[in-house]
């Protein structure tokens, strides 16, 4: 029986006809084809869910638009391309939303209320993170002492649904304030704490959308590893576009923190390639031993961050002489080459 093509819209991924003839749920291939979901190998079906940056979006723009009247959904156009509706509460400038994480059960953020207070003012768009949004206590190579934990494509996306919102009900301008009520005690549970972050959680998302990575999910990026003749391993969404752009002719598979599992059943040519956090202390978990640095990226925009680099691709290359290791900056640029 022959199977309409499905490409995932997220990663652009082809799903295999075998997959797609597994999956007897036309609602559930539906949900693949659209983005919020992903289909795995047995033919199943996992929800995506929405991050930090894209709950808070929501929150916000119902706040925005619950000036004009009750809101009980939102539309927004996510960093991914993809435009969602996702639900949030809006009545008279106040809007809340909460975190659906999909199918990734192991998300300590789960349910968390993200709060937003609106008014009008006489022009532009501002956004001010309160309470449950965490704070850098130093200075970093894209934060300064003090500054929210938001990350740029979260900020913007919160901004955009903002401004179309305010535009659409007709407001000059409008100021919003963001809060999540319980992150301060929910980011005890994160790394926050020891990246210098405190009093509150990240808002970030590079797609808008959490991966549903469990251990089903696992096995089916394990088996396309296991299938591939040439295959770059990356880590993330960003890792995911650059090795599609340098090795146009391998299959490309986002492993996430599962590196390790990924080498062991990979036959054929292997590249791991994505960016330097999870990468580097993949290779060497003390990579920031004796360094003074409390993330690889803030190591990178350090003198010694060469010498360890080429230290640490020495090393892994010893013990794994037949993979070869790249890893790139959030631009794009190839920080180094194991060859």
């Amino acid at each position: 029986m022959r199977h309409e093509r499905i490409a995932d819209p997220v990663t652009g991924f082809v799903y295999l006809a075998e997959w797609i003839g597994r999956c007897t749920d036309p609602d559930a291939l539906a949900l693949a084809a659209s983005g919020l979901g992903v289909l795995t190998a047995d033919g199943s079906v996992l929800r995506r869910g929405f991050t930090t940056g894209t709950t808070a979006a929501a929150a916000c723009r119902a706040a925005v638009l619950s000036l004009a009247g009750p809101v009980d959904e939102v539309t927004l156009l996510l960093p991914c391309g993809l435009e969602v509706v996702v639900q949030a509460k809006g009545v008279g400038g106040r809007g809340e939303a909460r975190k659906d994480s999909g199918d990734y059960h192991a998300d300590v953020t789960a349910g968390l209320e993200f709060v937003a207070l609106a008014e009008q003012v006489q022009s532009g768009v501002e956004v001010e993170y309160g309470e449950g949004v965490g704070r850098f206590t130093r200075e970093t190579p894209r934060y300064r002492t003090g500054a929210p934990a938001v990350s740029p494509t979260a900020r913007e996306t919160i901004e955009a649904g903002v401004r179309s919102a305010a535009a659409s009900v007709g407001l000059p301008g409008v100021r919003v304030s963001l809060s999540i009520p319980e992150g301060a005690a929910v980011a005890t549970q994160t790394l926050n704490p020891r990246i210098g972050v405190e009093g509150g959680l990240s808002v970030l998302g590079s797609t808008g959308l959490v991966e549903p990575w469990d251990d089903h999910l696992s096995e089916s990026a394990l088996g396309r590893v296991e299938d591939a003749e040439r295959v770059v391993l990356t880590t993330g969404r960003l890792g995911l576009r650059y090795s599609r752009l340098l090795f146009p002719e391998h299959e490309v598979v986002l492993v996430g923190v599962h590196l390790a599992d990924a080498l062991a059943v990979a036959k054929g040519e292997v590249v791991v390639c994505g960016l330097p956090g999870l990468v580097m202390k993949f290779m060497d978990p003390e990579v920031l031993a004796g360094t003074g640095c409390a993330t690889v990226e803030e190591l990178t925009g350090t003198p010694a961050w060469r010498g360890v680099m080429e230290r640490t691709f020495a090393s892994f290359k010893a013990a794994h002489p037949e993979v070869q290791v790249v890893v790139v900056a959030r631009g794009g640029t190839v920080l180094g080459d194991s060859g």
